[in-house]
């Protein structure tokens, strides 16, 4: 049943583009969709190349040096996490603007007092909205390629070493080529990230898929064209999934004993070390430092001069019905789906995991036009009462929930369960006296994650929600669009408070793990 969830809003997609004229799909295909598909794919292609050469160099220098602040900076470099894509682009498109903070500031230094006789480049470009989106992505690959930096044996380096290598050609020929499946995989969540974003996109002025989607169906209200479009970017994430099982196909590496050597980081001293500190701090300054001072100092400013709106505790309360409605749904049918798959273990069991995790994949707004035609096909109320939001969060993210329970669960042997099956217990009572009791950590964890994302989610909200009702989020993409800046700075401000919580504890967990 919940797999069925999932592809339900999918297959309906395909019904909803079959139902478009013929002319429509001739229109799409002569000015609609080779602007968009042109622009999404060098928007992935340049996020893509900046957020593996950041994530995978940052990740090789905490682990292969030592230098002031090295230990600090191993989890501080997760921190852009908590800012989510179309934040960070909000934040600089005031910080950046002719007449702000920054311009004003270099204007003053060169005598320069008209905006119209000196201004620096616009951030509203194409190679504005890669670098702010690879400032706040790159963590992902971070991640995963210092995990499997770590988990490398120091023997391998030190036979490169010993044949002449230097470290810089240690890591080209041996490093990294064990870490490609790490990088792969990072990549490919940066990609999805960036394929799911509307609304930098949006501010920046870049036509992407996703921007597309919103502006046929808000605009013109043409429904059957924004699902031929999504069907488009549905294919276009199926090719990133394909590249990324391509990418760890037959790829296995063993380490040279049971519990290998790790690796010995070597020590910088005086400008070699300065610079590292410098180059690993600047993406934690541009990706979170900056945006999250800005950010307080409008919700300061704007609550000395005009007190905390009341629309503003109307939207958090919004914000969080819906985030944790959305996470108590989304943890009960994951832990449905991990449980039977425990419980049957078969081919057909791993399969029908594998579809109902596949909703991650899938853009918000991808699914938000699929989900359309179901919800007000099965009764309008739950599109008008806010329930379609919910679904929707259920969808999009059982995998994280199935994800930090199945780890759980993998902690906890057969044999126990086995025993217990010989003592009498049912399946439901093992769940609750054993399963669950042992796992309540990454529950607690996925939990979290999953109820952050429901917050952060602006695409599925945006096109889902009932007349009048707002969150957090879909106040600051109005406010963006309008241009009143400082109107949503509170707005914002939470949400990425709300983000930093789950991000701490991720790279503790992360150290924890390393440690042992």
């Amino acid at each position: 049943m919940v797999a069925g969830l999932v592809l339900a809003p999918l297959a309906a997609l395909g019904v909803t583009a079959l139902n478009g004229s013929e002319d429509l799909w001739q229109h799409l295909l002569a000015y609609v969709l080779p602007v968009a598909v042109r622009d999404t794919l060098v928007l992935l292609t340049g996020v893509g190349l900046m957020t593996a050469a950041m994530g995978t160099s940052l990740a090789w220098l905490v682990t292969a040096y030592d230098f002031p602040g090295r230990k600090v900076l191993t989890w501080a470099l997760l921190l852009p996490l908590a800012v989510p894509t179309y934040i960070i682009a909000y934040a600089y498109l005031d910080i950046l603007h002719p007449v702000g903070v920054v311009q004003t500031t270099v204007r003053a230094l060169v005598g320069v007092d008209n905006p119209r006789d000196f201004r620096l480049p616009d951030i509203r470009s194409m190679v504005g909205c890669i670098a702010l989106l690879g400032f706040v992505l790159y963590p992902y690959v971070y991640l995963a390629t210092r995990a499997m930096f770590l988990m490398q044996s120091a023997n391998l380096l030190d036979a490169a070493r010993t044949l002449g290598h230097g470290r810089r050609t240690v890591f080209f020929r041996v490093a990294l080529p064990l870490a490609r499946p790490a990088l792969a995989v990072g990549v490919s969540l940066t990609l999805m990230e960036t394929l799911n974003d509307i609304g930098a996109s949006e501010f920046l002025g870049v036509r992407t898929l996703s921007v597309t989607i919103y502006t046929t169906w808000a605009t013109r209200a043409d429904l059957p064209g924004a699902a031929q479009i999504a069907l488009a970017m549905l294919a276009v994430v199926m090719s990133l999934v394909i590249f990324e099982r391509y990418a760890r196909r037959q790829r296995s590496y063993a380490n040279d004993a049971q519990h290998p050597r790790p690796l010995r980081p070597e020590r910088l001293r005086a400008v070699p070390a300065a610079a590292a500190l410098a180059a690993a701090s600047l993406p934690i300054v541009i990706g979170f430092v900056v945006p999250a001072l800005y950010l307080a100092h409008a919700a300061w400013t704007r609550v000395q001069a005009d007190g905390l709106s009341p629309a503003i505790v109307v939207e958090a309360r919004n914000t969080l019905t819906v985030a944790l409605a959305g996470t108590l749904l989304t943890m009960v049918a994951a832990l449905v789906v991990v449980y039977a798959a425990r419980l049957h273990r078969s081919r057909w069991s791993t399969g029908i995991t594998q579809v109902a995790s596949l909703g991650y994949a899938v853009p918000g707004i991808v699914l938000a036009i699929g989900l359309l035609p179901v919800i007000t096909g099965v009764n309008i109320v739950l599109l008008t009462s806010g329930v379609a939001i919910v679904i929707a969060y259920v969808i999009r993210f059982l995998a994280i929930g199935a994800g930090g329970i199945e780890s759980g669960f993998s902690r906890v042997p057969l044999s126990v369960d086995d025993a217990a099956r010989t003592l009498g217990d049912s399946p439901a009572r093992r769940l609750w006296r054993i399963h669950l009791p042992l796992t309540r950590p990454a529950l607690a964890m996925s939990s979290l994650l999953v109820f952050v994302d429901c917050m952060k989610e602006l695409p599925a909200t945006l096109m889902l929600r009932p007349v009048g009702f707002e969150t957090l989020a879909t106040h600051l993409y109005g406010d963006a669009v309008r241009g009143t800046y400082e109107d949503a700075a509170i707005a914002a401000l939470l949400i990425v408070v709300a983000g930093l919580i789950p991000v701490l504890l991720l790279a503790r967990a992360a150290e924890t793990s390393i440690q042992r």
